[in-house]
């Protein structure tokens, strides 16, 4: 402390010299000092402090009074309130001197320290700011200096928006200083005041906040000048801008008049009504819905508004809309030919209000995208029409709006691949210009010496062009793929032509690459080598490509070499690699089995062997697998026959003991190893039916659970391929295994019947259907297997065809087990009564709908889960019927059954997720019934007693779950069909439920922060109290663990929640919000957590830095 004193009195002392450089360097180092947190000073060292920077603003030299203005900042965090006082006091004193320098500067130093008072340290910036109010009305209304109130007006401003809840007191004295200045003759003190005023709006109350809506209206009415109806319209857009979620309540009233003053003769009293709707249309979607057509009307009209130019083809066009705008009163002149002599461009300010009108109906197609097609009717020719604009400024922002048109419009449906694969041949006017764009692509293609981008979309564009024209560029070959391999060598545009080179040997045109394939095939197998994943998959793609379409090109030896590359990428740790190696490795056993030389060989088998037994190995890498095992025997490769494969993939299986750990281990893979063992198998030919019968003794006297369930799963995998009826004692083998006590058994018996079943149908469907009647015990495993038929043969046209003859006996069986009362077998009945009815909706869907009127509630539930099941992501037959009946499928959403209703939830939520185009129609009958379910009734709360303990039970829960999670979906789906206003209402409810329910209206929270910033901005209030009360709650001190983490997750949640409500714009003008924040910074276990989510959150950049930094 004694040395700081020292270093402080020592720069105090060089303050007071005579030298304006001392004075300077000095002031800088006092800053330097300042702004290191370690610094402490003690009371002395304060006021010496002070006084000498208050006295350095009167200092002659201007850098000199600039950085004491700056000291202001950090010395404000460092010295006691009644210093911070001192400072305001004589700044606000200053700020009447009749120096101006003194006033620019004290004003200067004002906004510094207002700027830098914290936010959290409420009464130092609550006693800071009542002592500056005061003054500063005194300064606004004291109309002699101009300048004064300007600067009073700017601060005033600063205030309002960082410590407007501070100041309710002073709010009607604020109010009565600041509405007369609407009516000063000077421009810079009305602009000033508008600004002042609607940062008033946000914190000021609802009497206050009339009384300005009516003084401007007011005005308004009665106004006979232009210029006092420009500003009070500018001052009701800016109160909208800043305050939009309470200005909907006015919109009735204020909105009819705004558009009355839209056609007024004044340009620029057009410009800021234009801008005030497009505020209305932003701020307050809902309340501004009824004057949308006339809104749109206007706009574009307004966008055509040229009096004083004639566009050459107007006449042609019939666009007579200009002629129609100049006809009326808005240019009382002759016709411009006239005058245009005299009349100068810088006087034309038409092109503001064209530029207003293009803005206004930018946010009317960002806003409504109900009206998608209408506007696609109107406005879009309207905006192509206006392409034409003179002024550069206007025509960015018609473009602009046209943009938010296409971005509001979604594809109805992707390409298909079929489509994207057609070659046709270009059309004529584009031949003759093929020529040209090779020849000015190659000039970049050759050049070294220019950016890295331009080099690599260069070689990208030769790509394209070779794979689409190459057979119009036979001659240009030689000289451009000597290019391609000359960048295949450079390590900076390597990346870039392997891409390219893919692109060119996938082409349909099989451009001869063979000049090449010699020098190139080595570099790509070195990239394999390289630690660079993204290298390394393009070139495993390139090479599987030219294997497919050049293998006649590739020497042995060469592709013998690349292989030896290969098992290094051949594992599970990064499994999209493995596939896409294991791509190349399968097409090289098929079109070049020679390649796979015993060095290469030896070399991949432990590693395909190692990845076959991980339990990670599923999907695109499972297929790849596959694929490689069945090209190995296929191809009859050395020491990769059936029986040494088969050998080498059992063998882990046999030498496992039940309760090792790698026993575990290799038994989360037996599936996926199964399916590889039936690939070989499947692949061997003759003696299959040899190794079927070893896995049958194994499966009928097992040595274990894990050997008795690979044994089934293995015949299930063969079984889907091979017909195995004739292997006797097969059905009583896999029935027997129904029995054993390892529920994983058990459900491989289930899953091998079924499979086993799918290479025979007639012989093992009627069968297992035999099995479902006679064994009730049974029966929930035999209904799997039943699924797993239904699904497997569903998969193909075959197996359609093939299941066909046995449906109605299929059907006839499941119906009788849909009052089951195990809800386990009616789930699996309800999935195999919706695939049903995916083969044969003609027939099955109407039986389907009869169960749904079933005086059975189970059957009802039955049904309705039915139906969840024949509403795939995917083109079904069934969709047309669907969409025919779904009101009568949603009839159970009212259902007096509680179980009915939320399955029914639970199917419209599929729907909502996989085919929305299914319900978007009945939305506005279905939703009331999906807000009703949101709501907790008493009635189905109930109590039960543990003990000496009395236990709520809420049996509406589920539903309540249900009811939001369909919301959630909608959200995503359907946002363009919902009355966000009303959903965000039951939202705000579900905000004070139970745990799951608040965990799923936080993720909604942040969702409509995203998809509908305006609409949120105005709920603010109602959204920020639950959040807190999250955040403030306190966990009983006797509860257990489970509980605090709940309660962890529960808070953790809800800040995420409000850091993307911070992230709204203009949200940090929300004082409710910005409470919220600094309550939330003021906990240190919650800070660290706030602060953390707000900079991993998508924007967080965006985040306002003083809202970081409140700590």
């Amino acid at each position: 402390m004694a040395s700081v004193s020292y270093q402080i009195a020592n720069l105090l002392e060089k303050m007071t010299s005579n030298d304006k450089d001392f004075r300077f360097m000095a002031t800088n180092d006092l800053m330097t000092e300042l702004q290191k947190d370690s610094i402490k000073l003690d009371d002395d060292s304060e006021r010496k402090v002070v006084k000498m920077l208050l006295r350095l603003l009167e200092d002659k030299n201007g850098e000199v009074q600039n950085l004491a203005v700056k000291c202001l900042g950090p010395l404000v965090n460092k010295v006691k309130e009644y210093q911070v006082e001192g400072i305001v006091d004589t700044l606000c004193a200053n700020m009447l001197s009749d120096t101006e320098q003194l006033r620019d500067i004290s004003s200067i130093g004002l906004k510094t320290v207002i700027s830098e008072l914290p936010l959290g340290s409420n009464t130092l910036a609550a006693n800071v700011c009542k002592k500056i109010t005061g003054k500063l009305s005194s300064a606004i209304e004291k109309q002699e200096d101009v300048s004064v109130q300007l600067e009073a007006l700017d601060i005033l401003a600063d205030l309002l928006s960082r410590f407007g809840g501070l100041l309710i007191s002073f709010h009607p004295m604020l109010l009565n200083s600041l509405l007369p200045q609407l009516a000063s003759p000077r421009q810079a003190v009305r602009k000033r005041t508008i600004v002042a005023l609607s940062h008033l709006v946000m914190s000021c109350n609802a009497s206050l906040y009339n009384k300005l809506i009516d003084h401007l209206l007011e005005g308004l009415s009665s106004s006979t000048s232009s210029s006092v109806s420009r500003t009070h319209i500018q001052c009701i857009a800016s109160i909208c801008r800043q305050a939009g979620h309470r200005f909907g309540e006015q919109l009735w009233r204020v909105a009819p008049q705004v558009l009355e003053y839209s056609t007024d003769a004044d340009e620029e009293l057009r410009e800021h009504c234009l801008q005030a709707l497009e505020a209305f249309v932003l701020k307050c979607p809902k309340e501004v819905q009824p004057h949308i057509p006339t809104i749109i009307d206007l706009c574009l009209k307004m966008i055509t508004y040229d009096p004083n130019y004639n566009y050459e083809d107007e006449e042609e066009d019939g666009g007579g809309e200009d002629e129609e705008m100049e006809d009326e009163s808005f240019t009382p002149d002759a016709e411009p030919e006239s005058d245009s002599e005299e009349y100068s461009d810088d006087d034309d300010m038409s092109w503001k209000v064209r530029r207003a009108a293009a803005k206004c109906l930018e946010s009317v197609i960002a806003t409504r995208h109900e009206l998608l097609a209408e506007m696609y009717q109107t406005v879009s020719p309207a905006l192509i029409a206006r392409f034409k604009e003179r002024e550069e400024n206007v025509k960015c922002d018609i473009l602009s709006a046209y943009t938010a048109l296409l971005r509001a419009t979604h594809q109805v449906e992707p390409p298909s691949e079929t489509e994207e694969m057609r070659v046709e041949p270009p059309p004529e006017e584009l031949q003759k210009f093929i020529p040209a764009m090779y020849e000015c692509t190659l000039v970049r293609l050759r050049a070294t010496d220019m950016d890295q981008e331009v080099k690599e979309r260069a070689i990208a564009a030769c790509g394209q062009l070779l794979c689409h024209f190459g057979d119009y560029l036979q001659h240009e070959l030689p000289v451009c793929l000597p290019i391609f391999l000359e960048r295949l060598r450079n390590e900076i545009t390597r990346l870039t032509t392997v891409k390219a080179l893919t692109k060119v040997a996938s082409s349909p045109l099989r451009i001869d690459l063979t000049p090449i394939l010699s020098d190139a095939v080595p570099i790509l197998g070195s990239f394999l080598r390289k630690n660079q994943r993204a290298l390394k998959l393009s070139t495993l793609v390139l090479l599987d490509t030219l294997v497919q379409n050049y293998s006649h090109a590739i020497s042995i030896e060469l592709l013998s070499k690349v292989l030896q590359e290969v098992p290094a990428l051949v594992c599970e740790a990064d499994l999209h690699c493995a596939q896409t190696a294991l791509a190349l490795v399968r097409g090289a056993c098929i079109r070049c089995p020679a390649a796979l030389t015993p060095e290469a060989r030896h070399a991949l088998t432990p590693n395909i062997l190692a990845l076959a037994k991980s339990p990670l190995l599923q999907g695109g890498a499972l297929k790849a697998m596959l694929g490689v095992l069945s090209a190995l025997v296929a191809a009859d490769v050395a020491g990769c026959s059936r029986r040494e494969l088969l050998a080498l993939l059992v063998a882990p299986v046999h030498r496992l003991h039940d309760h090792s750990a790698s026993a575990h281990h290799i038994k989360q893979a037996f599936h996926s190893l199964a399916k590889c063992v039936a690939a070989v198998v499947v692949e061997g030919g003759s003696d299959a039916l040899e190794v079927v019968r070893g896995f049958l003794r194994d499966a009928a006297q097992p040595t274990s659970d894990a050997h008795h369930m690979f044994a089934l799963l293995a015949l299930a995998e063969i079984g889907r391929h091979l017909d195995l009826s004739s292997i006797p004692n097969l059905k009583e083998v896999l029935l027997a295994s129904f029995t054993p006590s390892s529920e994983e058994v058990k459900s491989a018996a289930s899953y091998a019947l079924g499979s086993v079943a799918v290479g025979n149908l007639p012989e093992f469907l009627p069968f297992i259907l035999g099995e479902i009647e006679a064994q009730p015990k049974r029966q929930y495993l035999l209904l799997h297997s039943l699924r797993e038929i239904i699904s497997c043969e569903s998969c193909t046209p075959e197996g359609v065809e093939a299941l066909r003859p046995f449906i109605p006996e299929i059907w006839v069986q499941l119906s009788k087990h849909c009052q089951c009362a195990e809800e386990g077998s009616r789930n699996v009945v309800a999935e195999c009564l919706g695939k049903l009815c995916l083969l044969e909706p003609q027939d099955l869907l109407p039986h389907l709908k009869e169960f749904l009127k079933s005086p059975e509630p189970l059957t009802r539930t039955t049904a309705v889960t039915a139906v969840k099941f024949t509403i795939s992501d995917q083109p079904q037959a069934i969709d047309p019927l669907l969409r025919g009946c779904m009101s009568e499928l949603l009839v159970p959403l009212r259902d007096p059954e509680l179980g009915v209703r939320r399955v029914a939830l639970v199917a419209f939520n599929s729907a909502a997720h996989n085919k929305p185009s299914l319900i978007r129609d009945l939305l506005p009958h279905v939703l009331p019934t999906i807000y009703q379910e949101t709501k907790v009734k008493k009635e189905l709360i109930r109590e039960v007693e543990m003990g000496p303990f009395k236990h709520s039970v809420d049996d509406g829960l589920d539903l309540r779950k249900a009811a939001f999670e369909c919301m959630y979906t909608l959200l995503g789906t359907c946002l363009d069909r919902l009355d966000v206003f009303e959903f965000l209402r039951h939202v705000e409810d579900g905000l004070r439920d139970h745990y799951d329910i608040k965990m799923l209206t936080y993720l909604m929270c942040a969702r409509l922060a995203q998809l509908c910033p305006a609409v949120v901005l105005q709920r603010l209030e109602s959204l920020v109290e639950p959040l807190r009360a999250t955040c403030t709650m306190k966990v009983k001190a006797n509860s257990v663990k489970q509980e605090y983490e709940k309660q962890d997750e529960l808070k953790r949640s809800a800040l995420r929640a409000a850091a993307a409500l911070l992230q709204i714009p203009e949200a940090e003008k929300n004082p409710h919000l910005m409470d919220f924040v600094t309550q939330i910074k003021s906990f240190p276990d919650l800070q660290p957590i706030f602060e953390s989510i707000l900079k991993d959150s998508v924007g967080g950049a965006g985040v306002d830095s003083n809202l970081m930094d409140q700590s």
